[in-house]
């Protein structure tokens, strides 16, 4: 008898204890994500009326579009109504995108919320998320044979989403930065670089334990040195808009009509380029050539931005026929942002959330009211003063208590009533 005790002891020791509060805190938490994500989406409607949507919650559906299959993608309310029995990959959100259920690409179903849809959505944008595959390694997620825990971080740029230990740099924790531009991506948007130096969460510079590097490549990193007309034998030169080619033209065209006075002439060149370059800068008023202008740096990792980098960035005519030509105009965009999603899905939730318990007394009569309003006084009396029992010996509560208080509830409830004398007058 004694050794049984003590097992039972051993295994309520292992048994995890997780308090009332703790649950539910997790609940508040999961609710409210579920809200950000989904709250800015119609989960009734199919959302292919409205064209490329900005931002939206999407799925992709394995049993209809498996792997070796065109990859697609549905919209929240076509997930419940057309999919709802089948295994779908969850994308979390991605832009600009328009609903594809139902089109050519799924042979044997028709969406039942908006059926008359084009055979194909060509301003849609596919990766392997589509088929339940992601980051760099193209492993599922969860991926039951990862035993390393590891946060999953999406692109900004490329929306993919990534394992933190293979975005080549440690990731800041997760409540510093906004948003991560991935490997691949800066290299394809190397502008970027030259904001990193001064924007991004881990500072991307041209020094290394306090010391200026002054080579042009060390290791898997580039050192851009300054556009200033002076480059050293071999320096890494990015395109300067044509505006600084001209300023950059005209000192040395200036330079070579006056006499050579000393040796210093070089350096004297250099300085008359610098304050015309900044001249012309200020009256141009492209951000992104005054960061060339200074020395910043190139490596093979990812960036981290904080909130609001967006609004940072250089939205002259020359960065913005960039960016278009990049295909990045959103990053000018801070309605873009998964954040202003989540934002935006939270007020609307709020907004159409009503209390449930309210509903249920406006649509009684007044005496309905009065006993609806008794009967939840004296449940939440006596569940107050059960759980206290517990609290004061410090017991932890199970199961079977909470399923025990309210037999006992309902026991007390029919023998009151039970008890009950009717007269008729």
């Amino acid at each position: 008898m004694a050794g049984a005790e003590e097992r039972a002891g051993r295994q309520s020791e292992l048994e995890p204890v997780v308090s009332l509060v703790d649950v539910l805190e997790e609940d508040e938490e999961l609710e409210n994500e579920a809200c950000a994500v989904l709250g800015g989406s119609d989960s009734e409607k199919c959302s292919y009326s409205q064209g490329s949507v900005k931002r939206q919650a999407l799925y992709a559906c394995s049993t209809c579009t498996p792997e070796g299959e065109e990859p697609a993608g549905i919209c929240l309310a076509c997930s419940y109504e057309c999919h709802g029995s089948h295994k779908l990959f969850e994308l979390y959100t991605k832009r600009n995108f328009r609903c594809d259920c139902g089109n050519s690409k799924f042979k044997n179903l028709e969406c039942k919320l908006f059926p008359d849809k084009a055979k194909i959505n060509c301003g849609n944008k596919y990766n392997d998320n589509f088929f339940g595959l992601y980051c760099i390694c193209k492993r599922p997620y969860p991926d039951p044979e990862d035993e390393i825990p590891d946060e999953m971080i999406q692109c900004v740029v490329c929306e993919d989403w990534f394992h933190g230990r293979h975005l080549g740099a440690v990731p800041p924790e997760s409540g510093d930065f906004q948003e991560m531009v991935c490997q691949a991506c800066m290299k394809r948007c190397s502008f970027l670089w030259a904001y990193a130096a001064h924007l991004a969460v881990t500072k991307v510079t041209a020094e290394d334990d306090g010391l200026l590097l002054n080579v042009d490549a060390v290791g898997d990193q580039e050192v851009i040195q300054p556009e200033n007309g002076a480059h050293h034998d071999g320096a890494l030169k990015e395109d300067v808009p044509e505006h600084g080619k001209a300023a950059e033209k005209e000192v040395k065209a200036e330079q070579m009509n006056e006499p050579c006075t000393s040796s210093s002439s070089e350096a004297d060149l250099q300085t008359a380029f610098k304050n015309q370059h900044l001249d012309t800068e200020s009256q141009s008023g492209c951000k992104l050539e005054e960061l060339k202008a200074k020395q910043f740096i190139k490596k093979d990792t990812a960036t981290y931005w904080p909130l609001n980098w967006r609004s940072k960035l250089c939205t002259c005519k020359d960065c913005m026929k960039m960016y278009g030509d990049l295909d990045v105009l959103f990053l000018t965009d801070e309605c873009d942002t998964v954040l202003a999603y989540e934002n935006k899905g939270k007020v609307d939730q709020a907004a159409d959330s009503r209390d449930p318990l309210m509903d249920t007394l406006n649509s009684m009569n007044r005496v309905q009211q009065v006993e609806l309003i008794c009967e939840y006084n004296d449940l939440k009396t006596e569940l107050k003063d059960y759980l206290k029992r517990f609290a004061d010996e410090g017991t932890v509560v199970k199961r079977e208590d909470i399923q025990q208080f309210f037999e006992e509830f309902q026991s007390k409830k029919r023998r009151r009533v039970d008890g009950m004398q009717y007269y008729c007058s």
